[in-house]
């Protein structure tokens, strides 16, 4: 009840980010391999992101 305003920190939003792009290219590898490695090229940059906070 008390953390219902908390405002998420820079990690927090980059690692749904990350969890989001993932779960969308694995969806998508199905049916087009090359889109699919685009978005895990574009999550690796967000990790890389995570790793230097």
């Amino acid at each position: 009840m008390f953390g219902l305003f908390k405002k998420k920190s820079e990690k927090e939003k980059l690692q749904e980010a990350y969890e989001k792009i993932l779960s969308q290219a694995f969806k998508i590898s199905h049916s087009n391999r090359t889109a699919s490695d685009r978005m895990l090229a574009e999550a690796e940059e967000i990790a890389k992101k995570i790793e230097e906070l």
